[in-house]
């Protein structure tokens, strides 16, 4: 198994990160949002003496490092002959002090770093959203290594099959992301990332309209979150025909978190609340107990076959209901569990 764990970006946080090398193949995090933005927020902004210095460090503790530039909207300036120059005078650097693979969105930069770049894997983002053969065998083409495939097909394995059969490149499935099946935000809520923690001039927002109403959504209807296309730790085994190298999202949490999640999905087990592990606003986190074991077997017997026309089939709503509970104390010491009937939305 390869594991790739995001890194917040800080060189103390890395530092707690490898005290469980042996269980990371690479570490990803993002780089300065002055060239490339990516598809979060930056809760740190490393400049280029700070990605030297933590690739010099994982490399000395034999593990690999991969900076995200998965910006879904660069506005066009990448096209231009001053926007060329910077980004390819910043990867250039990058591949001076021998960062191992970069992820990029856009297929522009995929041909431009397969071509001008040797030493660089190239990785296709899964804001690429590449959920078909055709797609992936388009990337390949232009010079892909390695393809993150699109997180809403996971559950699709006759999609996920006939990817693997049709390139002969790494594949690699995001696991524990926990955004809305076919979400219909995540287009546009991406590209307002990538301006608003890209490079200048970035837009004076108010609030961010996709999170909150993305939010809404889910705690108004639980179920939601059970149709996330998340893998869990002991499902992964059902994979091992299509890959064996898994991303671990959420750069933007602490590192308790994160290590919490490869423990889990290393051993392949997890004994605790699924919300634990899911890449998700910490609202959700604090709300829903969904015990993870309750799932054991739902993939194989349900999930695996979905032919995902929610409204005729219905098993998602009454299985949320019968697993999920919710915190019923606020967070306190004093914590207790209630069923999900319990729980009414507060206008």
């Amino acid at each position: 198994m390869k594991l790739f764990v995001p890194s917040p970006g800080h060189i103390n946080s890395l530092k707690e990160l490898l005290k469980e090398k042996e269980k990371i193949y690479s570490i990803f995090m993002a780089g300065s949002p002055d060239y490339i933005g990516t598809g979060r927020s930056n809760l740190a902004s490393p400049q280029l003496e700070d990605i030297a210095a933590q690739t010099e460090y994982v490399h000395r503790h034999g593990i690999k490092m991969e900076l995200v530039l998965n910006s879904s909207c660069m506005g066009g300036r990448q096209l231009t002959p001053e926007g060329f120059r910077s980004n390819h005078w910043y990867i250039e650097q990058l591949a001076n002090m021998g960062v191992d693979s970069i992820v990029v969105a856009d297929p522009y930069l995929v041909e431009t770093i397969a071509r001008d770049f040797d030493d660089i894997m190239v990785v296709v983002s899964v804001l690429a959203f590449v959920d078909s053969p055709q797609k992936a065998e388009m990337f390949v083409d232009l010079g892909a290594d390695s393809i993150v495939i699109d997180s809403n097909v996971n559950r699709h394995f006759d999609v996920l099959n006939a990817i693997r059969d049709s390139v002969d490149c790494e594949l690699k499935l995001l696991v524990n992301e926990g955004c809305l099946y076919r979400c219909p935000f995540r287009y546009a809520h991406f590209n307002f990332f990538s301006h608003a923690f890209g490079p200048e001039p970035r837009p004076n927002v108010l609030d961010d309209y996709y999170y909150y109403k993305c939010l809404e959504l889910r705690i108004e209807s639980p179920e939601q979150i059970i149709k996330s296309p998340w893998i869990r730790p002991e499902d992964l085994k059902l994979y091992k025909d299509i890959t064996d190298v898994y991303k671990i999202g959420g750069r933007t949490h602490f590192v308790e978190w994160i290590l919490n999640c490869v423990n889990a999905y290393y051993s392949e087990s997890y004994d605790g609340n699924l919300m634990d592990l899911l890449d998700c606003p910490k609202d959700l986190k604090d709300l829903f107990y969904i015990p993870n074991k309750s799932l054991d077997g739902v993939l194989e017997k349900q999930w695996m076959n979905c032919k995902k026309v929610c409204g005729k089939c219905g098993y998602c709503k009454a299985f949320t209901k019968k697993v999920t509970q919710v915190y019923s104390r606020g967070g306190t010491e004093l914590e207790a569990h209630s069923p999900l009937d319990a729980f009414t939305v507060k206008a």
